[in-house]
């Protein structure tokens, strides 16, 4: 016969995957930073935790929205399924909204005609013409968001695989919650940094 504790242990066991995976697949799910593309907003080996919950409630394993919360806004920095693989998870910056005119001149973006102001925004090459510097113009068809690396000289990101569905969107980069190099190389200033 089984023992009374085991069962109350396994029981525990599956009451909290239960949560966890509850938590992960609606609320919030954890993110590490692959790449220097943002940098110097987030850099490799962040960890980031995802707010899934801020755009809206999708079916569990589809993209498909079950209740709509918000709109996805410029500037949002946000995790996506990457459009040319979705087994991959990539993050950008919110460039573009559905109907924006977006042109790249000479490494400054312009939405709408309008130069924008990034304070964000590096440039490891300030002085080197990449085939990214100068894009445009494209108007971001319905539904669809154009994204952009913070470290614009080493960002793969709409300017070469185009714009990303609004379905695509996994959610918002919300807080670090761990960084490191390497174990010997812990980031403590960046812990609990809000990602913005």
């Amino acid at each position: 016969m089984i023992n009374k504790k085991v069962i109350e242990y396994v029981e525990a066991i599956v009451v909290a995957l239960a949560i966890a995976m509850f938590i992960r697949t609606f609320i919030v799910q954890p993110y590490t930073i692959p790449s220097g593309s943002m940098m110097n907003t987030l850099i490799k080996g962040d960890c980031v935790l995802v707010n899934k919950f801020v755009y809206g409630i999708k079916i569990p394993f589809t993209n498909e929205y079950l209740v709509n919360i918000g709109e996805p806004a410029r500037g949002d920095i946000v995790v996506f399924e990457y459009p040319l693989d979705r087994s991959k998870d990539y993050i950008k910056r919110i460039v573009g909204l559905p109907g924006d005119t977006i042109a790249v001149h000479n490494k400054q973006l312009y939405v709408n005609g309008s130069r924008v102001d990034e304070p964000y925004v590096i440039h490891i090459h300030p002085n080197v013409q990449l085939p990214q510097d100068n894009f445009g113009p494209i108007t971001v068809p319905e539904g669809e968001y154009f994204m952009m690396g913070d470290n614009r000289d080493d960002s793969a990101d709409s300017r070469v695989w185009g714009t990303v569905k609004r379905n695509l969107i996994v959610g918002k980069a919300w807080r670090l919650y761990w960084s490191w190099g390497s174990i010997t190389d812990i980031r403590w200033d960046r812990i609990g940094k809000k990602v913005e």
